[in-house]
């Protein structure tokens, strides 16, 4: 996503930028500056993907090290919002009332767009290539100064949903989903491509972005008991007795790991899938993948 998106903003700062300007004709412009407002989650929960925004700034420091564009340096103005609404409001204000840029560029994440939407459209102030699929932005009378920067995301769940229809007919899937209107687009496009047998074969389960985890939360608990209700039961059969060999009184108990070594030896598994015992001394291992 980072690499389309770079390309992205490198064609749409460029085309915005090369035209002269006078200074009077926008806010934020000068004869020899353009300010421009971003807004990243580069803390909070979803931090990892704050890496977009520096990637942009790092952009437009190169643009900046070239010279600029027609003698202008670009003073980009990076917020960090921590991925949550009312700080992404926040910084909006400031940007505009504040800072007085010309215009938002590369925001990043539905919730705050959302967000931001409407006073940005009030003080008719363009957000450019905002970093969020989100259909709704694709509705030009609701927001005409907004143009997204990604595919939409109903666009992307509909390829995967003729992805898996086509390599897995007819059977079951789960979909995890973040509890806004990104993870609600990607529902949305499961329905529209299975229609009537979305019901019967597809379970989902929502969670916060800001939960910490979702291995233990009762949401995905919930869906798992339910895809265990829809499959047809098992029929019970006899178990063979396994003899088992009687433990001599000197051999102590062995423990847990020492089983799973002894099973996964049993079963040919490669020496990196057999767990290894546990020791004093700590140990640090780098898994490439």
């Amino acid at each position: 996503m980072s690499i389309k998106f770079g390309l992205v903003a490198a064609c749409v700062v460029t085309s915005l930028l090369a035209s002269p300007v006078l200074a009077a004709d926008e806010p934020g412009v000068t004869a020899t500056e353009i300010k421009i407002g971003g807004i990243f989650p580069f803390s909070g929960p979803a931090s990892s993907i704050g890496l977009v925004g520096k990637g942009v700034v790092a952009y437009v420091q190169s643009i900046n090290d070239r010279g600029g564009i027609n003698g202008r340096k670009i003073n980009y103005i990076a917020m960090d919002d921590a991925y949550s609404p009312p700080k992404a409001v926040e910084h909006a204000r400031k940007l505009v009332e504040s800072d007085e840029v010309s215009f938002i560029f590369g925001q990043l994440g539905t919730p705050g767009n959302s967000a931001t939407a409407k006073y940005l459209k009030g003080k008719g102030v363009p957000s450019i290539a905002i970093v969020s699929g989100s259909s709704k932005f694709t509705d030009a009378a609701e927001y005409p100064l907004t143009t997204t920067g990604l595919v939409s995301y109903q666009t992307e769940g509909r390829i995967y949903a003729k992805f898996l229809d086509r390599e897995l007919p007819g059977k079951k899937y789960a979909i995890l989903f973040q509890n806004d209107d990104l993870g609600k687009d990607y529902v949305s496009a499961f329905k529209s491509f299975l229609k009537g047998e979305f019901d019967k074969r597809v379970v989902t389960a929502a969670y916060e972005v800001t939960e910490p985890t979702v291995d233990s939360r009762s949401s995905v608990s919930r869906a798992r008991a339910r895809r265990r209700c829809s499959l047809p039961a098992r029929r019970n059969s006899p178990r063979r007795p396994s003899a088992r060999r009687p433990r001599s009184a000197g051999r102590p108990r062995s423990s847990s790991t020492s089983r799973q070594v002894r099973s996964a030896a049993r079963l040919n598994l490669p020496d990196w899938r057999i767990p290894q015992a546990s020791s004093s001394a700590p140990s640090t291992r780098i898994r490439r993948m």
